[in-house]
């Protein structure tokens, strides 16, 4: 006898056609187990994870270097996109005076930037419009990682590094 050979006729299980079919084997005490593929879900959202990486790290550097810490939504904003981008910011808390909030909206073509009081010092309107300008561009393109990417590298450089370090 070899290992997998059957030493009788499988009974009948009321799944006729399911131990044939592969992955599938009837157990000795009759029972049919069938395997089946596991294919784990992945991010819902518009981004690979591929990209939700790059878009990690870009995040991470700007605000390694600066010393602002930069955060980016993409969702609805509501009918006034700056008061909705602001309530948004504001969640930051305590840490709201040190931070640039980049919301973007693409159903409603909107994109806010959102700086705090003493963000605001190192990244003035003008780098910011400049910033904004720039991911409009990729976003008219498809690109919106492309577009999410490059605004927040031009706007870490505007800022230039942190004058704590």
């Amino acid at each position: 006898m070899v290992a997998g050979e059957l030493t009788k006729e499988p009974r009948s299980t009321g799944l006729e056609g399911t131990a044939d079919q592969p992955g599938s084997v009837v157990t000795a005490s009759g029972r049919v187990s069938v395997a089946q593929m596991y294919e784990p879900t992945g991010p819902s959202g518009p981004f690979t994870t591929a990209q939700l990486a790059r878009l990690d790290e870009a995040l991470t550097l700007a605000t390694r270097d600066t010393g602002i810490e930069f955060s980016i939504y993409l969702g609805e904003l509501g009918s006034d996109s700056r008061v909705g981008a602001e309530s948004l910011h504001d969640t930051l808390g305590a840490r709201a005076d040190d931070s640039v909030l980049i919301a973007v909206s693409p159903g409603e073509r909107v994109v806010e930037v959102i700086t705090g009081a003493s963000a605001m010092y190192r990244l003035p309107d003008r780098g910011a419009k400049l910033a904004v300008m720039s991911m409009v561009a990729s976003f008219k393109e498809g690109d919106l990682i492309g577009g999410l990417i490059s605004g927040l590298r031009m706007m870490s450089d505007q800022a230039g590094h942190d004058p704590a370090r």
